[in-house]
């Protein structure tokens, strides 16, 4: 929830945000959850970037810092989109796609690329090999989010 901060350092909501916020809880005042987005990431800003967003947008995030971890949230939950960067160290993103498309089965969870490295083959190299989408980077983290909330509202 966007909140802001007081020359105190205190963090205050608006009143119309904390309502909105209290009117979605459900029974014990658990949050609903809304659609399970997994980012993976090397790099903790985009990682933080795009949760916020998704976050205030009504998704649930996950994030992992390597294909890795990502793979371990995966055994733990079932995501309905990952967000899975394609040069990360040890294991890349192209690794991990094939192993949750060996698990799961491929297209059972959509999956959106991402790369530094871009060229006309990476887009349709995401494809053969079963992503639902790639954006090469540096891109406006914005473009990945309305990429997710295409493939998945929320």
């Amino acid at each position: 929830m966007p909140a802001f901060y007081t020359p105190g350092g205190h963090r205050r909501y608006r009143r119309l945000d904390l309502d909105n916020f209290l009117n979605r809880s459900g029974p014990g005042g658990a949050a609903k959850q809304g659609p399970i987005v997994l980012i993976v990431d090397d790099d903790e800003r985009v990682r933080e970037y795009v949760r916020v967003n998704l976050e205030m947008e009504g998704y649930s995030v996950r994030e992992a810092s390597s294909a890795e971890q990502g793979l371990a949230v995966l055994e733990e939950v079932s995501p309905d989109l990952v967000l899975l960067d394609v040069m990360m160290p040890e294991v890349d993103g192209w690794e991990m796609l094939r192993r949750v498309q060996e698990r799961h089965g491929v297209g059972a969870i959509p999956v959106v690329m991402f790369s530094g490295k871009v060229d006309e083959e990476s887009a349709d190299d995401a494809a053969v090999r079963g992503a639902q989408g790639f954006l090469g980077k540096p891109f406006d983290p914005q473009q990945l989010i309305e990429h997710a909330k295409q493939l998945l509202p929320a």
